[in-house]
Formats: C-alpha cells, sequence, structure tokens
C-alpha cells in the first residue's frame, strides 16, 4: 500500500504580501499585483507583478538582519523561514528548490560566470542558512517546475528516500526574461486576460512560496491536504509552443486522475495555467473538454500575480488550497468574453461552494505539462 502524502502548511512572498492571510484577504477583494513597471532603461514601462524592493528590504532586515543575499535569495528566505521554525529538519528532510532562472541578473555585465548564477549553488545557500542535512534537490523544468516540485517531493517520500520536505519555488522580473519573452512578442500590452476573446500575451510576475510536506503529519495541524495523484508529460510539439491538440496536457490530466483512483466528475475546482497566450488558452481548453472537465469551475491566477515562471505551480497550488479551506472560489480577473474554440466554466466573481478535489496543472516552454491532484482531508 502506498505512503500517504500530505501538504500540512505553506506560505508565500508576492507583491500582495508577505504571508498567506494577506495575499488571501487581498485576492478575495479582488486586488492584483500587475501594474505598469519601468524595469529596463530606453524602453517603454509595461504591465508586470513585481514586488516593492525598499518593502522586500525593510521585511528582510527585520527578520535577518543585515545578511549579504541577493534579491531572489532573500525572498526564498522569507518564504521560507516561518516554515522551518515550525518543523524539525533531520537527516530524512528533503529540501526542494524549483525555479526557471535563479540568480540570472548576476549575469549582467559579468564576462566571467558568478556563482551564484548556478542553481545547484543558490539551492545550497539557502540550504546551508536553515541547517538542512541532505543535499539539495534542484527542479527545473520551464513554468512547470511548481508542480513538478511537489511531485519529486511526494515521489521521493512515498519511494522511503525521506520522511518529509520542504519545498521552495521562486523567480524574479529580470532584463533577460524581460526581453526573451518581448523576443517571442508575448508580453501584453495590458493586463493580461486569460481565456478572454480580447487577450494579447502575458505579463510578468514574481514571486516566491514554499510548502512543508510529510508522511507523518501531525495532529495539531490547521489544515492537511494529500497529494493524490501527479503527473508530467512532455508532448515535444516545440521549443515556445504549446501542442494544439493539448495532447501533453491531456495525458498528465488523465495519468493524474488515474493514480488518483477518482474521476473526472469528481474535481470540484481547476486551478489552470492561463497564461494569457493566443495558444496557451486554447490549447488548455482542448485538453481540459477531452477529459471532460469543461464544467468544472476553473480559474486563472495571472491576473493578479502575472506569470511568476517557476514559482507560479506552486504559488497557484497554495492559493488553491487556501480556497478550499474557506470555500471560496476566485475569479478569473479580467476575464469578459470566451476567446477560445471549447467551452469552460470560468469563475467570474467570488463563489462559495465546498472543494474535495483540487486540479492544478501547468505548461511550459518545450512541450511540457503537469498536473497534481490535491484532496483536502
Amino acid at each position: 500500500m502506498k505512503r500517504e502524502i500530505y501538504i500540512t502548511d505553506y506560505n508565500c512572498v508576492t507583491p500582495l504580501g508577505f504571508d498567506v492571510s494577506s495575499n488571501w484577504n487581498h485576492l478575495v477583494e479582488g486586488k492584483s499585483g500587475v501594474t505598469l513597471h519601468k524595469v529596463i532603461n530606453n524602453q517603454e514601462a509595461f504591465y508586470a507583478s513585481i514586488l516593492d524592493t525598499e518593502k522586500l528590504e525593510e521585511e528582510f532586515k527585520n527578520n535577518f538582519g543585515s545578511l549579504n543575499f541577493t534579491r531572489l535569495e532573500k525572498m526564498f528566505l522569507l518564504s521560507l523561514k516561518p516554515l522551518v521554525e515550525k518543523y524539525e529538519i533531520t537527516e530524512e528532510t528533503a529540501f526542494i528548490l524549483s525555479t526557471t532562472k535563479g540568480n540570472i541578473s548576476l549575469l549582467k555585465n559579468q564576462t566571467v560566470l558568478p556563482e551564484g548564477v548556478y542553481l545547484s549553488k543558490l539551492a545550497q545557500k539557502i540550504a546551508d542558512h536553515f541547517g538542512f542535512k541532505t543535499k539539495p534537490i534542484v527542479v527545473s523544468n520551464a513554468c512547470v517546475s511548481g508542480v513538478m516540485a511537489i511531485a519529486v517531493a511526494k515521489n521521493m517520500i512515498q519511494a522511503g528516500k525521506y520522511k518529509d520536505a520542504f519545498v521552495i519555488a521562486g523567480d524574479e522580473v529580470s532584463e533577460f526574461v524581460i526581453s526573451g519573452f518581448n523576443s517571442f512578442q508575448a508580453i501584453g500590452t495590458e493586463p493580461c486576460k486569460p481565456y478572454d476573446k480580447n487577450r494579447n500575451g502575458i505579463n510578468i510576475g514574481e514571486a516566491t512560496a514554499a510548502v512543508y510536506i510529510t508522511s507523518v503529519p501531525n495532529e495539531n495541524e490547521k489544515f492537511r491536504f494529500k497529494i493524490l495523484g501527479d503527473s508530467a508529460v512532455n508532448d515535444a510539439n516545440h521549443i515556445s509552443g504549446p501542442s494544439r491538440t493539448g495532447d501533453g496536457l491531456y495525458a498528465s490530466i488523465k495519468n493524474a486522475i488515474t493514480e488518483a483512483n477518482i474521476t473526472s466528475e469528481q474535481i470540484d475546482f481547476i486551478s489552470a495555467h492561463g497564461t494569457a497566450t493566443i495558444y496557451n488558452d486554447e490549447m488548455e481548453a482542448i485538453a481540459f473538454n477531452r477529459m471532460e472537465l469543461q464544467h468544472v469551475p476553473l480559474n486563472s491566477m495571472k491576473g493578479y500575480y502575472g506569470h511568476c515562471l517557476g514559482a507560479s505551480g506552486l504559488l497557484e497550488s497554495i492559493i488553491s488550497m487556501e480556497s478550499a479551506r474557506h470555500e471560496i472560489l476566485i475569479p478569473s480577473k479580467n476575464f469578459e468574453e470566451t476567446g477560445v474554440s471549447q467551452p469552460l466554466n470560468i469563475i467570474t466573481e467570488n463563489q462559495s461552494a465546498p472543494v474535495k478535489y483540487i486540479l492544478k496543472t501547468a505548461s511550459g516552454f518545450g512541450g511540457c505539462n503537469a498536473a497534481i491532484i490535491l484532496e483536502t482531508c
């Protein structure tokens, strides 16, 4: 019999707040972190979700003093600190870091690679600060990284390699990332509108998030969510474009639901990827319909947080669990008129609903797709 694996705690640092409760309260009020920002000199301002650096520095100083860390590392430390203070780190505790770009900003104007730009060095630096005893694991697979990090923790604990795990995910808005998405002409000229007829591209975002995953939950936990199933499938369609038939996402969802031993009809809520690009949203709509999930309430959090790359899957999983805890489904911000060829039940206003089974999906460059099933316990 498979060992049962639970998420029993989490935290996040975003432009909407430095803890989960402040984020949740702002989401219920419909507030978004997406505003106009000017990041690159000689380029026009664009819509993005970016942390206030002064507030970040103040929060970090209050918690850690004047330690020498990069901006992204400070975000990671702030998101993880409340969790490591509650749970013991042992020789059976995994530390998993999810990111797409890590400290990519360190490369600016450099002719030699700085040590901190290596993802393994970034993970080890965070691990050393908190005293982790096992070698850090890095999950970096484009924009499915956050969801895959949950799956990696679940599968390694089930295999008996670890008893519990701390999973953190994060990325920051940088000139490198902005330039990359600009080269694809993928950045929207207004706040993004996932699944909407008038969507025209993504907003970049930044955040860090952390979850505690264990096979031995404590009876004193405020909540617990069982990780029932997971899957990651690469459709190998294109370096940046998703499969037009949604093959990889369809297979990921199907596999995750099969492992969870439930049916599509039992899914109560979908936290979708929803980047607001023409092809991603259409592909998702096709995949959800192929799985007969078109009637399930669905949202994308990109209108609130932008696309946070390696952090998005973990952050959005946390918000979906908060939705289940409060029995409130958050609307997919900026959605007005359906702009995909297949029907979807997109949430348009705060909606009361009991949630037992959550489907969280993600898709990314290179044809990668991932899905997890969470059960409210």
